[in-house]
């Protein structure tokens, strides 16, 4: 993160009863759930691909990559669009909350095991109004090879 900067606004979000959040900067929009069209051989938290405003993209279910029990979606489900490894995705999540500012100086390093998910997909963690707020990476929510092939889908799209 840059040095200069004092504060981050940060999208709150839920899975399960835990709360996360992405910077808002990274966000491009936050949807409500569509029909999507699936993909053969794709990983399995892989949901597949909306068509959005001509834009094909792949939709993925941070449940799934986190290993959490499956949940239906309902009319709190959101689809968050984030620019991740120069690729606009698709990210399901149980709900959105709000949008917070976190002073920088409060972020904490990640604790080497945060319930159930991993510290790899953390930047840190930091309290906000009495919760505890896990601030995901979205650069290291996927390998290099899952980054690639979402390319080759958004290589879909221009072959129309």
């Amino acid at each position: 993160m840059n040095k200069d900067v004092q504060e981050i606004q940060v999208a709150c979000f839920r899975l399960g009863d835990d709360l996360y959040a992405i910077d808002i900067m990274r966000i491009k929009e936050i949807i409500r759930p569509q029909k999507l069209t699936g993909l053969p051989k794709a990983h399995d938290f892989v949901e597949g691909v909306i068509n959005l405003r001509g834009t094909v993209i792949p939709i993925i279910d941070l449940r799934k990559r986190f290993g959490f029990p499956h949940r239906e979606a309902d009319r709190s489900t959101r689809l968050l669009i984030v620019a991740m490894a120069g690729h606009l995705v698709g990210i399901v999540v149980d709900d959105v909350t709000e949008v917070v500012t976190i002073q920088v100086k409060d972020i904490k390093p990640p604790p080497p095991m945060v319930k159930g998910v991993g510290a790899e997909y953390l930047i840190g963690v930091c309290l906000a109004e009495e919760s505890l707020i896990m601030l995901l990476n979205l650069d290291l929510i996927l390998t290099s090879s899952e980054t690639d092939e979402l390319g080759r889908l958004e290589g879909l799209q221009k072959a129309d």
